[in-house]
């Protein structure tokens, strides 16, 4: 048996706004943006490096989905972001004026620091520490 997750489905306000967050001010690459329909589009986007996991960013379509932008998770950290160089991501999220959460913080494991995208999903940024 082979199985992967190869994306997470992110809520949005707006198609647009989100991937001028997630590309401008994080550097993710956009790998896809196909119109559907008038309303939507399939939009996906992912850090640069290694990984094949995508974001799928969905736009909410209705009052229901709108109330869980930016809270997917019920306020916990909702995603993972692993780097080689916290130091150097946390300058780049600091120029770009992203809610830094909570500061860079050693751990048994490594560095870590919380921040927020541009709706307030809680995302940790980690440097493990190398073996």
């Amino acid at each position: 048996m082979n199985q992967f997750i190869s994306q997470i489905s992110l809520l949005v306000k707006d198609y647009d706004e989100a991937i001028k967050f997630y590309t401008q001010k994080l550097g993710f690459e956009l790998t896809e943006d196909t119109q559907h329909s008038p309303e939507k589009r399939w939009v996906r986007i992912k850090p640069k490096g290694e990984g094949e996991v995508t974001l799928l960013l969905a736009k909410a379509k209705n009052e229901a989905q709108l109330a869980h932008v930016g809270n997917q998770t019920g306020n916990r950290v909702f995603l993972f972001l692993n780097t080689d160089n916290i130091a150097r991501d946390y300058a780049l999220l600091q120029k770009n004026n992203v809610t830094i959460v909570r500061p860079p913080t050693e751990a048994n494991f490594g560095i870590a620091l919380v921040f927020a995208d541009l709706y307030g999903n809680l995302w940790d940024l980690i440097e493990y520490k190398s073996n």
